[in-house]
């Protein structure tokens, strides 16, 4: 998958080289191209922002540079989705995810100040993406999470095929169970036996239990679109 990324603030991608997402562009599994809007202004001061019609507070990005540079990215990504990430959008989750990470191409979108020029969501972006209902200063935050939601569901991206669905918010659409490692006693602490035992049937009927009690604890909304047993209910019921 190519992804592009729309931002007056490029030098805020340099993350992207790291961890997961930088070993899946050195594999070439992913390719991210960053796009400074401001190389695209025609003011000598690089200014990439006006006062809004109407009055207001704060500065609104200007249309301008944002078409050409969506022109320019066009040329290598024609027919790439665009996302531009908004709190007004909707609330990125594991679905939106997964819906994405299918597409061949995305292009982010992100804006600064108090928002982008209305013009611009309307003709130039697909999809408006919000990471949750509060405000950050821009979108460049907001559209690592989105690539790094997304790149998760890519084949090849994460070390084995099924982490992703094993994880919280995955094909079971609860919170994931608890999770242990060496050493088994680490000052008094000891690893529940089940997980020592070797017996993988009794190992997940274990892990299905913590990770719904988990849920009932934490995101007891979950629970309302999940399928439970009669014995789930019950243990459920009895750790309320």
């Amino acid at each position: 998958m190519r992804v592009d990324i729309l931002s007056l603030f490029p030098e805020m991608f340099q993350v992207l080289s790291c961890s997961v997402i930088g070993r899946a562009q050195d594999s070439g599994i992913i390719e991210v191209g960053v796009h400074n809007i401001r190389d695209y202004t025609t003011n000598k001061h690089k200014q990439a922002d006006d006062y809004p019609f109407g009055g207001g507070q704060g500065m609104v990005m200007m249309p301008q540079p944002v078409f050409d540079c969506m022109d320019k990215v066009r040329e290598i990504s024609p027919d790439a989705k665009c996302i531009h990430m908004s709190p007004r959008g909707r609330i990125l989750d594991a679905d939106l995810a997964k819906e994405l990470a299918s597409e061949n191409g995305l292009i982010i979108l992100c804006s600064h100040y108090e928002g982008l020029d209305q013009r611009v969501i309307d003709e130039l972006v697909d999809y408006e993406v919000s990471i949750g209902d509060y405000i950050l200063t821009g979108g460049e935050l907001p559209a690592m999470v989105l690539l790094d939601s997304i790149a998760r569901y890519i084949p090849g991206v994460l070390g084995c095929a099924h982490s992703a669905e094993d994880e919280s918010f995955g094909i079971s659409k609860i919170l994931e169970y608890p999770q242990y490692t060496r050493p088994y006693d680490y000052k008094g602490l000891k690893v529940p036996d089940v997980l020592i035992s070797g017996h993988h049937a009794n190992i997940e009927k274990w892990r299905r239990r913590e990770a719904l009690i988990i849920t009932q604890k934490m995101r007891p909304d979950l629970l309302d679109n999940v399928e439970l047993t009669e014995e789930e209910m019950k243990i459920l019921e009895e750790t309320e």
